[in-house]
């Protein structure tokens, strides 16, 4: 019979999704099969499994963690925000719809049966079940009718472990007044608290540990400091989004505010030789830039006009003009194109805009959401490439005659005549090492990096960093059986 804990946290982006990923590659080796539960998540960061259904990123990146294949029942419940108040809301892998926020709130209706039923599926194959939880049992006005934190951890009588953040200060305060505000039957599902991510002499904290501990009644942990190859693993939050300095070769991404599956920059993030330069709203694209990456977005006519907005278009259009190449990935390359018509509002409210106007392509917004993981091959050089595609809508055009993979004998893709503008709707394109350092020794640089290597060993690293802080042997105590 399988046993399971949760991890929740004192409030968003406290560190829970790379803790249970670094939970499960520690107990996996130790030889339990591990599986990583999340039942809500909100995330326009996604990951496509083999069945051909989504779930959040950080959900497959556990699931590698734990060494196993990603299914959508480690993630049952997916909202993907298309606007401020919306979210497109994906159960057990599929588009259900589109739901605003308060009609979400008052009707979940079956939300919690489908996550039971996946917690209960996911635990008949595993002796051990990591869950995490969303954002924070605190906020005590989504408690009602909640399946992402303590609604879940009673229906499924789980024990929970509260995480906090002591980098953000306030770490004492964040935990005690987490154990003041809950109510008594979420109370008794608490076994436990850590402190995640210090930095310092771990010893200074010792007195401020055992405050927790005699004001909560909770036991410790640990302490974890901070893991400083965090930014080395895919990222699921955009808080987590940042530049990293490398090399003179400069790849520029401007940062839409609906960005979509931002892990494609990772890879070239890990490259010594190249720098990854995320441009925040209110600055203009750097004039240096070797490659301007428009990234993936969960709505595309949108950000195209958050794009304009930010005179972006500009600086993209005089990029080009001064020789530099341009890169749109699924979203991006939507923009890329003469037009973009969505007729039946399926990414937005209805409508149909002008593009970049950099490929000779047009987009129709239609159809049935593609899912699906890709194996594909460069035309010109007969690369390997496996990613994933995750859209609506279908491109088409002159430029299209120009497509640079091949996907089982379907052409994909578009490019200009002068080859400097390309688009594709596949994701994950950077992660293959032979085609990453193709496209950087084009623009000049030397790929020095193995990229899956490097997450592996990341992951190997943080499974010990856990292990020399945490009490693991504690924690696995502190799991209880799964009751059906």
């Amino acid at each position: 019979m399988a046993r399971a804990i949760m991890i929740q946290g004192t409030g968003s982006n406290v560190g829970k999704s790379l803790l249970v990923a670094g939970l499960a590659r520690a107990y996996v080796r130790r030889g339990l099969r591990v599986a990583p539960f999340k039942p809500q998540n909100m995330s326009n960061n996604a990951a496509v499994t083999p069945e051909g259904g989504e779930i959040g990123r950080a959900q497959a990146l556990q699931a590698r963690a734990a060494r196993r294949a990603p299914h959508t029942d480690m993630n049952p419940v997916l909202l993907k925000p298309e606007t401020d108040t919306g979210a497109q809301v994906i159960v057990q892998g599929k588009r259900r719809g589109t739901q605003g926020a308060g009609s979400f709130m008052r009707d979940k209706t079956g939300l919690l049966e489908a996550a039971l039923e996946s917690f209960h599926r996911l635990a008949a194959d595993a002796d051990l079940v990591l869950i995490e939880g969303a954002g924070s049992p605190a906020e005590t006005n989504l408690r009602k009718n909640d399946i992402a934190n303590m609604g879940f951890a009673c229906a499924a009588k789980v024990p929970v472990v509260i995480a906090g953040d002591i980098h953000r200060g306030g770490v004492i305060a964040q935990i005690v007044g987490t154990h003041a505000v809950l109510e008594p039957q979420d109370l008794e599902r608490v076994a436990g608290f850590m402190v995640n991510r210090f930095r310092g002499d771990i010893s200074l904290f010792d007195a401020g540990r055992d405050d927790i501990a005699a004001r909560t009644g909770w036991p410790s942990l640990g302490v974890v400091p901070w893991f400083w190859d965090a930014w080395k693993l895919p990222a699921e939050d955009m808080m987590d989004i940042a530049s990293r300095k490398g090399g003179a070769c400069k790849v520029v991404v401007p940062q839409l505010e609906r960005m979509a599956n931002f892990d494609d920059l990772d890879p070239l993030a890990a490259e010594p030789a190249v720098t990854v330069e995320i441009v925040p709203p209110g600055r203009a694209l750097p004039g240096d830039a070797d490659l301007v990456i428009i990234p993936g977005s969960k709505s595309t006519i949108g950000d195209l006009a958050y794009l304009r907005a930010q005179g972006w278009d500009i600086d993209i259009l005089a990029h080009y003009r001064r020789g530099g190449h341009v890169l749109g990935l699924c979203g991006g390359y939507q923009m890329l194109g003469q037009t973009i018509d969505d007729p039946e509002g399926v990414d937005g409210r209805p409508g149909k805009v002008d593009g970049l106007g950099l490929l000779d392509v047009h987009t129709v917004m239609a159809g049935e959401k593609r899912v699906t993981l890709t194996e594909a091959v460069t035309r010109d050089g007969n690369l390997p490439v496996n990613g994933y595609e995750i859209h609506m809508g279908r491109t088409e055009g002159a430029d299209c005659n120009r497509a640079w993979l091949d996907i089982d004998g379907r052409a994909e893709g578009a490019a200009s005549a002068d080859g400097r503008v390309k688009g594709s709707y596949l994701h994950g394109l950077f992660s293959a090492d032979a085609f990453r350092a193709s496209v950087l020794a084009s623009l000049g640089a030397e790929s020095q990096a193995g990229y899956e290597d490097g997450v592996e060993d990341t992951l190997d690293a943080l499974a010990d960093h856990l292990e020399r802080h945490m009490d693991l042997d504690g924690l696995l105590q502190l799991a209880q059986d799964v009751r059906t």
